[in-house]
Parts: structure tokens; sequence; C-alpha cells
């Protein structure tokens, strides 16, 4: 379900992956959203034989490209990330002046397990929170919540988007159930 609104997230703001684009550990949304003259990398913590691979630290910016990057897109990550505020200004040192950040977290949800017994699963933000977090590391931050109360029940049961009678029913948002939550950060 969290997938259904980090894809609405990233589609919206689709014109903004241009130039070199990094993700984390994959490539999918450059390649299913960006321009035709996008190129991709990838963000691992471990050296990859992958010729697009970028290694570092989000937390240790001194072991990521300084100004690198037009754009970081960085979905469901910051969660599992203990030094939170660390990753944050990271994500803003990868980025070259007027590059953005598109992120996604989660608000209401379950704990993710696999996450959770690998490397951790700390953090449940809010709008308020990421509003704050984002506003001290970039110079233009917009904050989007996607959620609602049928959508925060129906993730919590474990319920998948076609589980649903309808799609409909997640398009309606209510900031009172921010299941996710997605932010547009860009640094001077």
């Amino acid at each position: 379900m969290d997938r259904y609104y980090i894809e609405a997230f990233i589609a919206q703001h689709r014109h903004l992956i241009t130039g070199d684009v990094l993700e984390v550990a994959a490539n999918e949304y450059t390649r299913k959203f960006g321009d035709s003259a996008a190129r991709s990398f990838e963000l691992y913590t471990t050296p990859t034989a992958l010729a697009t691979a970028v290694v570092g630290d989000l937390t240790r910016p001194e072991t990521l490209p300084n100004g690198r990057f037009n754009c970081f897109i960085c979905t469901q990550t910051f969660n599992f990330i203990y030094e939170l505020d660390a990753a944050v200004k990271g994500a803003c040192h990868l980025l070259n002046e007027g590059g953005y950040l598109l992120a996604t977290v989660g608000g209401v949800s379950q704990i993710s397990r696999f996450d959770m017994d690998r490397w951790g699963d700390f953090w449940r933000l809010s709008s308020a929170a990421c509003e704050r977090l984002f506003s001290d590391n970039f110079s233009e931050v917009t904050v989007i919540s996607y959620g609602n109360l049928s959508a925060a029940v129906a993730l919590l049961r474990g319920f998948s988007v076609e589980d649903l009678p309808s799609r409909s029913v997640l398009d309606e948002h209510d900031p009172n159930y921010q299941v996710i939550i997605g932010i547009v950060a860009r640094k001077a």
C-alpha cells in the first residue's frame, strides 16, 4: 500500500528527475519517471561491481561525493537510520547547488521486521517533524502527507492495494493519518 503513495509522489515530481540522479540500492524510479537524459546511479554502503555504484554512508558525508547529483531519490530509507539528522545532512551533501532531494518516509505503519532484524527500524515521522528536520539543511522544503484512516487501518492489517474494493479509498488525504510523507527539498 505504501508503494501506491510513493509512486504517486515520485510521479508528481518527475520533472525534477533529470541530469545525474542517485537512488538507494536501485534505479527503478529514475528509469520509470526520469527524463530521457537522466543518468542513473545507485548508492550502496559496501563496494559492488556495478559501474553506476556510489559507495558511502549517508551519516558520514566525508564518504560521499560532494555536490555531485542533480537529484537524489531516497524512498523509505530515513526511518531505518538511527543518526537521522546526520543522514539528512549527508543527503544534502550529495546534491549540487539547485539539486533536489525527493524523499519519502513512513508515518503510520507497522515495524518492518526485515529491516529491524538487519540494521534497525527506528523512526515514524510526521509532516511537522519532516518540515523542521529538512528545513534545517535545505533552502526550500515542501512536505506532503498521504493517507487517511481507511488506508492506515488497511496497511496495519496487512492489506495490499489489490485487497481493497477500490483504489479510490486511497486518494482521499487526511492529515491526521499520515501513512507516507513525501519531502521535496532543494539545496541552495
